[in-house]
């Protein structure tokens, strides 16, 4: 686990393959979740949570929901960047915000967000936070705290009546 915290995390940039691009021309919907699990796995290293945490502890954290937002679309040349934020982390449970970026002009392609659980690997049951863990998470939340809320945060989908 790394001592230094940047809010955001900006992950390393990522190539669209060519399989993931669709009839559309552009990067298909389902890849978009691709790219962002890769960037939060890469955010989620600096608090520990990695393939040693799991071997280590038989312990891990999966999705119970999410939400994207598409904002900009990708085509096969562009290469992007997963911002990823702490929103909140209580026992059991971490809500992240990310943003996908252009790696290189920097527009916003796509925003979502995660839940997720800690999970026991042995019962597949949620699990509180080890201590240690808990606190590594709080530290990425603190980090983030001093951004400006985002605004694409807390959406709801639905169709807007006059």
């Amino acid at each position: 686990m790394t001592t230094t915290l940047a809010a955001p995390h900006i992950s390393p940039a990522m190539s669209i393959e060519d399989a993931w691009v669709d009839y559309n021309g552009h990067l298909n919907q389902a890849y978009y979740s691709v790219l962002f699990d890769r960037g939060i796995d890469d955010a989620l290293m600096l608090a520990g949570l990695g393939p040693d945490y799991i071997e280590k502890q038989n312990a891990s954290y999966m999705t119970v929901e999410t939400h994207l937002c598409f904002v900009r679309e990708l085509f096969k040349t562009d290469t992007v960047r997963i911002a990823s934020r702490v929103l909140d982390v209580d026992d059991k449970r971490l809500h992240l915000y990310c943003e996908m970026l252009h790696a290189t002009e920097g527009w916003l392609s796509c925003t979502s967000e995660w839940m997720f659980l800690h999970i026991d690997m042995n019962a597949r049951r949620t699990a509180p936070w080890p201590a240690g863990m808990r606190t590594a998470l709080q530290a990425m939340k603190t980090a983030a705290a001093a951004l400006p809320a985002p605004e694409r945060a807390g959406r709801s989908i639905g169709i807007k009546r006059k």
